[in-house]
């Protein structure tokens, strides 16, 4: 009975190697888009930043509504905001998956 123990013991421990070995690869997979999400965001945050709003400091045509891009300012400030809730949700997203780990 002690070779079909060590036997069995030998396939268990076979098998924790195998399953630590797929987990590494998979967090080595997580880490990695984790990286190129955070890329993304930084540079959605940018693209934000440089929004310029019709009356805002250094921004052309400071007349609300009178912009030649067919946007009315509150058009504008209205696509500000909602990227600006959509960057809050993928950094609560990204934070949740951070805490995972």
């Amino acid at each position: 009975m002690d070779a079909a123990d060590e036997h069995n013991g030998q396939q268990i421990l076979a098998g924790l190697e195998e399953n630590v070995g797929r987990l590494v690869e998979r967090l080595s997979e997580c880490r990695k888009e984790n990286e190129l999400l955070k890329s993304e965001v930084t540079s959605l945050q940018n693209i934000l930043r440089s929004f310029k709003l019709p009356g805002t400091e250094g921004a052309t045509g400071a007349v609300p509504g009178a912009s030649g891009d067919g946007f009315s300012y509150a058009e504008k400030l209205q696509v500000k905001q909602k990227l600006a809730l959509v960057l809050q949700k993928i950094e609560r997203e990204l934070r949740g998956d951070q805490a995972r780990f």
